[in-house]
């Protein structure tokens, strides 16, 4: 297994929608295990989505609110009930913007192995679900924000001079 580099905004994989994973091999376990040790290594971390590492899969990682796994082919159920709280992403390195998020969260797929997996989360770990799926469709978080706050992440992201990837340790 190994870290990989984050691609950061501006990268057309993290706006491209992913493939579903339609082969539960020992490749799609070593994209897994990629993604956990990019994970793990990474600062300020919740998880990580196999287009920030370049892979066009709908496949993530998260480590949040107490839980760690993976999803693969995710779909998500939202509460109506909202919450606020700043939100970042390793794809838009030190920008942090208050993002409102669904409080609860039911997210669906499969595991590496192909058997069906279900993760009932709340609080942080419904936000950290809802935006690593967002990453599978080719959406970051600054795409969801509104008003003031949009145009405040826009201009940093334009003076930002981040190259195409970084080093995630």
């Amino acid at each position: 297994m190994t870290m990989r580099p984050i691609r950061i905004i501006g990268d057309p994989v993290l706006r491209t929608p992913c493939d579903e994973v339609t082969t539960f091999d020992a490749g799609l376990r070593a994209l897994v295990g990629d993604l956990m040790d990019t994970l793990l290594g990474a600062p300020g971390r919740a998880g990580v989505a196999a287009p920030q590492i370049g892979v066009g899969a709908r496949v993530f990682v998260y480590d949040a609110g107490g839980e760690r796994g993976h999803m693969i082919n995710p779909t998500l159920e939202l509460s109506e009930e909202l919450q606020d709280g700043d939100e970042g992403c390793l794809s838009v390195p030190g920008l942090w913007y208050e993002t409102p998020r669904a409080q609860h969260a039911v997210c669906r797929g499969f595991d590496q192995h192909g058997e069906a997996l279900e993760v009932r989360g709340s609080g942080f770990l419904a936000r950290a679900l809802q935006h690593e799926t967002d990453h599978l469709s080719g959406t970051l978080y600054v795409d969801t924000l509104t008003g003031d706050t949009r145009r405040q992440a826009l201009r940093a992201i334009r003076a930002a001079n981040w190259p195409r990837s970084t080093a995630s340790a």
